[in-house]
């Protein structure tokens, strides 16, 4: 599967930060991690501070599938509202889900301070902007029940909007505090280079094409002619690793994104806050840390077009003229633009833990738009459960929910 076209930015922005081998011949370890992208790369943080040994491949070069192609929101709000989790799985759960989208940005945040390299890793308020007046409405009410369970929100008006941030076209919004946003390319190398000082081991350019289980662990065979065997797995294969799951566990979509020139000046966007949109597909859009707007969207189920050049240049004038509608004084000039995967999970919420038809194995499938702070909450659940430390929060993401 190819997870993204186009010219991602990250990699073109970091260039080659490390090369890693080619598994030439056989492995051994505690455990296996299948993907080198962003999940992978926390998970094998995780796992080698915890004192496993850790081996890591992918098919592709490190960083190189989803994780180049993410635009780098870490938000704790999710794509589902606190009332539609609350709704499906409970309040409880809603709120639980969104303290640990909290708990994991705190963790991403003392992570870049423990491997030394920010990563663009930088704390922004956010807006989730209502795009009628119907969706004002429930909007407010949202806001008002994050408010009522300790959540630092408030509640914008068109005019605050305006005045703030010279947004012209939006009928009132959420004001969030406590979200962030990085480059996940350089984390991902950062993590890894840390993950390698402990002992762990990254191999790209490795596939695995066949997986044996047995009683005490498992051996996966690649593409190489070598063996890797392993006490325990972890498929950290993004949306590819849905394959192996047997069940139908979410929904793929395309999604379109571009990064523009450096601007000279932000206008009254000043404080760099992420905006994002109740309409769907919504909008949304970051700064970077040079100083050039990022902005995604206009998502949709998975299919040819995820391939078509035509579609991308489709995608991306749409995408600057609904900026545009947003910042009608700010003028683009874009000079990157791609496609990327991302999927939805009925709940809102990702599936991380074991599967019958995986014995002796974790997945961390970190579904939904929040991909990199759910890859941060899969991290720490792998990181107890291969500690055998007890984890309440287990629950609310297991497969057989």
């Amino acid at each position: 599967m190819d997870l993204r076209t186009g010219a991602a930015f990250w990699p073109l922005k970091n260039g080659l930060l490390k090369s890693y081998p080619a598994l030439a011949g056989d492995e051994r370890a505690d455990v296996l991690v299948i993907g080198a992208g962003i999940t992978g790369a926390l998970v094998a943080e995780r796992l080698s501070a915890a004192g496993a040994d850790v081996v890591v491949v992918d098919r592709r070069d490190v960083g190189t599938g989803s994780t180049a192609a993410t635009t780098g929101l870490l938000q704790y709000e999710t794509d589902t509202s606190l009332m539609e989790i609350a709704g499906k799985r409970g309040l409880d759960v809603a709120v639980r889900a969104y303290r640990l989208g909290l708990d994991a940005i705190d963790d991403i945040e003392q992570l870049t301070e423990d491997v030394g390299d920010a990563c663009g890793f930088s704390r922004r308020p956010s807006v989730y902007l209502a795009s009628s007046v119907q969706d004002a409405g429930t909007l407010e009410a949202e806001c008002a029940l994050r408010r009522a369970h300790g959540f630092d929100v408030e509640w914008l008006t068109p005019d605050a909007l305006r005045e703030r941030y010279g947004l012209a076209a939006a009928a009132g919004g959420i004001g969030s505090v406590g979200n962030a946003q990085i480059d996940a390319y350089r984390f991902t190398h950062a993590l890894f280079a840390a993950a390698g000082r402990r002992g762990a081991r990254v191999y790209d350019r490795t596939e695995v094409s066949t997986i044996h289980h047995r009683p005490d662990g498992v051996v996966a065979e690649t593409n190489r002619g070598g063996c890797i065997e392993a006490r325990r797995l972890v498929w950290a294969a993004g949306y590819e690793a849905v394959e192996e799951t047997q069940r139908r566990v979410g929904q793929l979509h395309s999604t379109w994104a571009f990064v523009s020139e450096p601007l000279a000046d932000r206008g009254a966007w000043a404080d760099g806050a992420l905006l994002w949109e109740t309409a769907r597909p919504y909008l949304y859009a970051r700064l970077t840390d040079d100083e050039r707007v990022m902005v995604g969207g206009e998502d949709q189920p998975l299919g040819w077009w995820h391939q078509s050049e035509r579609r991308l240049r489709r995608k991306r004038e749409r995408l600057l003229e609904r900026f545009s509608e947003w910042f009608p004084d700010l003028t683009l000039e874009v000079a990157y633009s791609w496609a990327g995967s991302f999927s939805t999970t009925t709940d809102g919420l990702p599936y991380i833990g074991e599967t019958p038809e995986h014995p002796r194995a974790w997945l961390a499938l970190g579904y939904g738009g929040n991909g990199i702070t759910f890859s941060m909450i899969a991290a720490n659940l792998i990181r107890d459960a291969w500690l055998e430390r007890s984890n309440p929060d287990a629950e609310l993401f297991r497969f057989d929910r």
